[in-house]
């Protein structure tokens, strides 16, 4: 110190006079190597020592993309996908036998508590390779952190909820570099593999492919509003979904087969999904009223608070977005928040979209359709309310052709082949009857529907399921597998619904729990109605979804709540 004071500077950091500011208000000094003495790590707040929370701290899509355009190509065989593809993660054959998929990333706190930030962190790093359907292997940790003024048992909490989600994936950590800086930044370099040709680009989007988001939005503008002192909205969930690793959603991908696929992260909604579209060759049409989001983020967005990475991801998608009237603006900035570790955006051929939401929704996954791929364009976007878009399958001359309807009336979408068309969908608002939600309430392959299966443990709601409780014969010519699947589904319902061992409301309350666990929105709806009929008071129902939700956790309670206020909204199936 006594060369620091003679040169009037620091010589750890010429930029600060000596004596510095932590000398003179803690009365210690870094450069001798005394630190402060331990805090109470419960009083933290990371987000407060942040300029820009979570992935918000990126760089500006539109000045990275500038500078990326300019940098000289690589040329080597090996490369199978780099920096020219714009995709989650670079791909190199390593031999014939092996091929690497690797990624970076680095950020800063998006939540207060370290442990849960370090959660976090692993978790979104890792999205990226999961994102191309690959499997990781090893992570190398990026560090910065004010090591001189801060506790450095943040350090380890914040290493050590990064190693336990490591450990959940089944991925090595086996080094790092660290370095002091005076914003805290995490971040991990991860290196996975896969089979040659088996990895899922993002700029392969096909005109038919159903958009489906595995996680709500609004993370950006829920840490926003944390830092400047807003309050009203419930962070645990978002927490606890930023926490989740994308593993479950990337299995269920491979195991039906995608056409594309990307990661939401710091670019939103609308930024990842335009780079996937312009890489495609394609436009797509995304539904606003139909994009999920956590709770409050949508109330905090139209009461004006609205984060800097919303511009900044709006300029970077440009004239490439069309907003239609009546769409909601807030929602329009929802699809613009930067998201931290957020869901996977999948595009999926709408023949396999039925199985899809299946796999998901076997795995835990509520993975919700937020709109298509409706033809080739240099790539765009449209954004519009469900229902108020004209199908992309459809042509006019169709409609016009078809009998009964007069020039220019819309027709529905025909299932899809072995679909069978519930008659709930003669019952759902008109916003919800765009094509890709139709589908999801509809019988898949050898599924049964979604609104008709548990619901005929009481009373079916539908005509497949109020047949007569007879033996399921073998199809007759011209008739789906699906719907004869469909019968026997609702007859195994009926019969496990009776009394028995268990009385009836037993059943039914089990039947419920069971549906809210599945994170079902129709079926829970029509239970719901049920309930009504019934006389199964309002207070059985929580008890039943408690028990469901002490299994499934966040995601759960957060289904639950959004499905029953859905439901007091008019908006559940069979209503």
């Amino acid at each position: 110190m006594q060369r620091s004071m003679k040169l009037g500077h620091c010589v750890c950091d010429p930029r600060r006079p000596c004596p510095c500011d932590v000398f003179t208000n803690q009365g210690i000094c870094p450069c001798a190597g005394e630190r402060p003495d331990p805090i109470d790590l419960s009083q933290v707040r990371l987000t407060q020592m942040v300029h820009n929370a979570g992935c918000a701290s990126k760089i500006a899509p539109a000045d990275l993309e500038a500078v990326l355009a300019r940098l000289p190509k690589v040329d080597d065989p090996a490369v199978l996908s780099g920096v020219a593809a714009g995709d989650d993660a670079g791909i190199y054959q390593l031999s014939e036998d092996v091929t690497l998929v690797q990624t970076v990333d680095v950020f800063t706190p998006c939540v207060d508590d370290p442990y849960t930030f370090g959660r976090i962190c692993a978790a979104n790093c890792l999205s990226d390779i999961y994102a191309m359907g690959a499997v990781p292997r090893t992570a190398l940790s990026i560090l910065g952190f004010p090591s001189e003024t801060h506790d450095g048992r943040i350090m380890y909490h914040m290493l050590k909820g990064a190693m336990d989600v490591m450990a959940e994936a089944k991925v090595a950590l086996i080094g790092g570099h660290s370095i002091k800086d005076e914003e805290i930044k995490l971040g991990f370099a991860i290196t996975g593999t896969i089979e040659r040709g088996r990895a899922v680009e993002h700029g392969t989007a096909r005109p038919g492919d159903v958009l489906v988001l595995t996680k709500p939005l609004g993370v950006g503008v829920l840490n926003f509003a944390r830092q400047v002192g807003k309050n009203g909205a419930d962070f645990a969930a978002a927490e606890q979904s930023m926490a989740t690793l994308n593993a479950a959603a990337a299995e269920a991908m491979a195991e039906v087969g995608v056409s594309a696929c990307t990661d939401v992260t710091g670019f939103g909604l609308f930024g990842h999904l335009v780079s996937m579209v312009r890489h495609s060759g394609m436009t797509a049409r995304v539904y606003a009223d139909s994009l999920p989001a956590f709770g409050g983020a949508v109330e905090l967005l139209r009461e004006g608070v609205v984060p800097g990475a919303v511009e900044r991801n709006r300029e970077y998608v440009g004239e490439d977005l069309a907003v239609a009237e009546g769409v909601d603006a807030a929602l329009a900035d929802l699809g613009f928040d930067a998201q931290t570790s957020g869901g996977l955006l999948i595009c999926v051929p709408r023949e396999r979209h039925g199985r899809l939401m299946a796999a998901l929704a076997q795995r835990g996954v509520r993975g919700r359709t937020v709109g298509e791929i409706v033809e080739p364009s240099t790539g765009r976007i449209e954004l519009c309310n469900a229902g108020e878009a004209r199908p992309a399958t459809e042509t006019r001359e169709a409609s016009e052709a078809a009998p009964g309807r007069s020039a220019g009336a819309e027709a529905p979408a025909a299932p899809a082949d072995g679909d069978v068309e519930c008659e709930c969908m003669r019952r759902i608002p008109p916003s919800l009857q765009s094509p890709p939600v139709q589908a999801e309430l509809r019988v898949a392959d050898a599924g049964a529907s979604p609104c008709c299966g548990p619901s005929a443990a009481a009373e079916p709601c539908c005509p497949q399921q109020g047949a007569a409780a007879t033996p399921v014969a073998a199809a007759a010519p011209g008739e789906s597998t699906a719907a004869l699947s469909s019968q026997a589904f609702g007859q195994m319902m009926r019969v496990t619904g009776k009394g028995g061992a268990i009385d009836e409301r037993g059943k039914f309350l089990i039947n419920f729990a069971l549906a809210v666990m599945s994170r079902c929105a129709p079926c829970v709806a029509a239970f719901v109605e049920k309930a009504r009929t019934q006389n199964v008071p309002r207070e059985q129902l929580d008890e039943a979804a408690w028990c469901a939700i002490a299994m499934g956790g966040a995601p759960v309670r957060m289904f639950y709540q959004d499905a029953m206020e859905n439901i007091g909204r008019g908006r559940g199936c069979c209503t």
